[in-house]
């Protein structure tokens, strides 16, 4: 077994990680980890235990995902690991013109005009067909269960539920919001921690669904439903958009980091902005973690990975630089050299021409996912289809709206995506899933646990639980409260202009799974900044 299974974390703070062997689902609630345990128990695999949990997540957790919203996977299965794409494509007929033409200068947040095709549903069915040993009916009943017979919502969730419901009372007052309000603030409020919740409407779509393996959703009655309600309001999405899409089955990419392969989804995601700053720091020698310098280059590579992401990566068929050219050794080799003792003015350099969640699950035969889905910004556009209970995604406000940009807003065109699974594996033998979900934190979390799990050692509870910086735009960087205050110093002292956080779920929520290949015992890790849980056995 390799040493960081066996160490033990330097932060006080930090949990001792959790084992099991015979099964493990690691996410940020409680009863959504019980629901994937409950489908292993029952006979699943791992894939069906994480379709399972990611159902049951669009219910519990709905201030961070829904049905309405995208989904990645990265699958171990039998001794090959697997990626899919179920990001949704932007309207067929929307356009930059079409955009101005309604009124804006740049995407908004809310309303039809950011809403992408979803693509969770088809995830769950693409992998229950291509993998699951259970139907998908059996797979989504806990998640059907919960909607259906209500939940005590978690004090995490119930905050985030408050400042949505306040946001959005203050911002969407158009009648086309009416039915997020109807579905999620019933009381003309949000729900308070332990109070029960449950919609109706969403058990029966999720019903539905597992009938049909999501095909009423894309080309039946569900996709009846939206195509009626985006055409009520002048929205872009259509039925033909809903019918034409599949997820892709996509070949993960990777980058060695000290003898380990770190493994991603390819763009559109931005998996590859944490692959590329993983790159720049294998050229450095680390041999300590609370050193100004060690972060300094973290914070560095980081936002020379970001320019690169932001200048470069959208759907990978339009994109001008391949992922080769970006995750070269040579080019990596170039952009070290550009960090030096203090901070930069992040610009892209010009490689050569050739409120999401996640889950970890994994099982007895040693097969494991690592599933990432989201709605963006919370609870996504403010639109909830009426009847239904799906909250819809904003993707599409990732959209460039200059026609030069490689990822300027196209009809069918696939938009910069912030949502990324990752998978460690070791001599082409798998070490297992983690992710660190928040937006544009994910490719930063990324960097500093597999850092604080190669590096320096950790365990994954760990690795997760070590204070956390985030860097923002030019020279910006919030650090955590707990983030060590004479290291904060010396960062601002190398030119880094430091904000200290106080809330810690600005920072992202991860999870890790690791399997020792000897004895096949699983070790987990959840986030202790929201609701973590494992559950295992």
């Amino acid at each position: 077994m390799d040493s960081f299974h066996n160490q033990s974390s330097p932060y006080r703070v930090a949990r001792n990680a959790t084992y099991a062997r015979n099964g493990m689902v690691a996410t940020s609630q409680p009863q959504a980890a019980q629901a994937g345990l409950e489908i292993l128990k029952k006979g699943g695999n791992a894939v069906d235990a994480a379709i399972a949990t990611a159902a049951c997540l669009t219910v519990v957790e709905p201030v961070s995902n829904g049905i309405g919203g995208d989904a990645f996977a990265l699958v171990w299965m039998k001794g090959e690991l697997h990626g899919l794409n179920a990001s949704g494509y932007s309207p067929r007929n929307v356009s930059i013109d079409a955009v101005r033409d309604a009124g804006y200068e740049q995407i908004p947040k809310y309303g039809w005009t950011p809403v992408t095709v979803p693509g969770a549903p088809a995830a769950w069915a693409a992998l229950s067909r291509r993998f699951g040993k259970l139907t998908l009916s059996e797979v989504l009943q806990p998640a059907i269960r919960y909607a259906e017979e209500g939940f005590p919502v978690s004090s995490t969730v119930s905050k985030y539920w408050k400042d949505a419901y306040a946001h959005f009372k203050e911002e969407l007052s158009d009648p086309v919001f009416e039915e997020w309000f109807n579905t999620f603030a019933p009381k003309d409020r949000a729900p308070h921690a332990g109070e029960i919740w449950s919609s109706i409407d969403h058990a029966k779509t999720l019903q539905s669904i597992a009938q049909t393996y999501a095909e009423s959703f894309y080309r039946g009655e569900l996709a009846e439903r939206i195509s009626q309600f985006s055409h009520e309001h002048d929205g872009f999405l259509t039925k033909e958009d809903l019918a034409t899409f599949e997820p892709d089955w996509v070949d993960p990419i990777k980058v060695n980091y000290r003898g380990y392969d770190v493994w991603e989804i390819p763009p559109n995601g931005q998996g590859i902005v944490a692959q590329q700053a993983l790159n720049i720091l294998k050229g450095f020698t680390f041999n300590e973690k609370e050193s100004a310098s060690v972060y300094h280059k973290q914070i560095e590579a980081m936002k020379l990975a970001f320019a690169d992401g932001e200048r470069h990566v959208t759907e990978e068929k339009h994109m001008y630089r391949s992922t080769d050219d970006i995750l070269c050794d040579e080019y990596s080799e170039k952009r070290r050299c550009q960090i030096g003792e203090h901070a930069l003015q992040p610009e892209a350099g010009e490689p050569a021409m050739s409120g999401t969640v996640y889950l970890a699950a994994a099982d007895n035969e040693g097969n494991m996912v690592s599933f990432i889905q989201s709605n963006y910004m919370g609870f996504g556009s403010g639109l909830v289809v009426p009847g239904t209970g799906i909250a819809l995604q904003n993707r599409g406000h990732n959209f460039s709206m200059d026609r030069n940009h490689v990822n300027a807003l196209a009809g069918g065109k696939r938009t910069y995506h912030t949502i990324i699974p990752g998978f460690l594996t070791r001599n082409n033998q798998p070490i297992g899933p983690f992710g660190v979900m928040g937006g544009f934190m994910q490719p930063q979390g990324h960097v500093q646990v597999i850092m604080n799990t190669i590096d320096f050692g950790m365990n994954p509870q760990a690795a997760l639980d070590a204070p956390r910086w985030q860097w923002f735009k030019d020279k910006k960087v919030e650090v955590e409260n707990r983030f060590p205050h004479h290291l904060a110093q010396e960062l601002a002292d190398k030119g880094h202009e430091i904000t200290i956080q106080l809330e810690p779920n600005s920072f992202g929520r991860g999870q890790i799974i690791w399997r020792n290949p000897e004895t096949g015992v699983y070790v987990g890790g959840t986030e202790s900044r929201t609701d973590g849980t494992i559950a295992c056995w």
